[in-house]
């Protein structure tokens, strides 16, 4: 089955793009560019950076701007996935979703009024074993955005490692974060994963960071040999 992959450049759409290369044919990346921060359906930090993961990846990528308003981005997000489906001949979408019921249902509504599938390898996974997989695996993921305490300033940037794992492990009870941040407490974006024939280099970045809402954005960064 040929399938587009909804990319928010962070680790949860591309390890779900990893899991469903495992079983089906995955024929393109399909990216909404929000220009509102707060948008509750997608993912903002570095978004135009996906056009790099695609490019290591090997694999084509669909985006579609939108202004980011509160359920009229739904037609925009439909107006990508059927754009992919008429060049690339999709049959089904693949999502990063784990336990957000408000972005799977309206992601399944849209496949619904497309007759398209729509798989979801990380729905309700135990966040722990998915955590140490993602490492296991070799994708290289940093934090791209923190949105709640305990996170300062210090996570903007650093690698999700064993360490990192350990680290959320210990706060998270505490601070009633989940160790993924499908809580909206962190934002991640892929550097590397098993699929990618180069990955990516960042030669310049900045961030931002007021009460514990920050920001690392990638200013320059190329795609460059493994």
């Amino acid at each position: 089955m040929k399938l587009g992959v909804l990319c928010s450049g962070g680790k949860d759409s591309l390890f779900a793009c990893w899991k469903a290369m495992q079983k089906e044919e995955v024929v393109c990346l399909i990216t909404i560019i929000s220009r509102n921060d707060e948008s509750y359906m997608f993912h903002t930090p570095n978004i135009r950076r996906t056009a790099l993961q695609a490019q290591a990846a090997g694999l084509p990528l669909v985006e579609v701007e939108t202004a980011g308003e509160e359920e009229t981005e739904l037609g925009d997000l439909t107006t990508a996935i059927r754009h992919a489906a008429e060049l690339y001949g999709i049959e089904g979408i693949v999502t990063g979703a784990i336990l957000s019921v408000y972005q799977a249902t309206r992601i399944q509504r849209i496949c619904h009024e497309l007759g398209l599938w729509c798989f979801n390898p990380l729905w309700h996974a135990d966040q722990e074993s998915y955590m140490e997989e993602l490492i296991g695996a070799g994708f290289e993921v940093i934090i791209a955005g923190v949105f709640s305490a305990p996170f300062d300033e210090t996570w903007l940037g650093r690698t999700i490692d064993r360490e990192m794992l350990r680290e959320l492990k210990s706060i998270a009870g505490r601070w009633r974060i989940t160790l993924t941040g499908e809580g909206g407490e962190l934002e991640t974006f892929v550097l590397d994963a098993p699929f990618f024939h180069s990955r990516i280099d960042v030669s310049r970045s900045h961030t931002t960071y007021r009460n514990h809402h920050g920001r690392y954005l990638i200013d320059e960064a190329r795609v460059v040999r493994k």
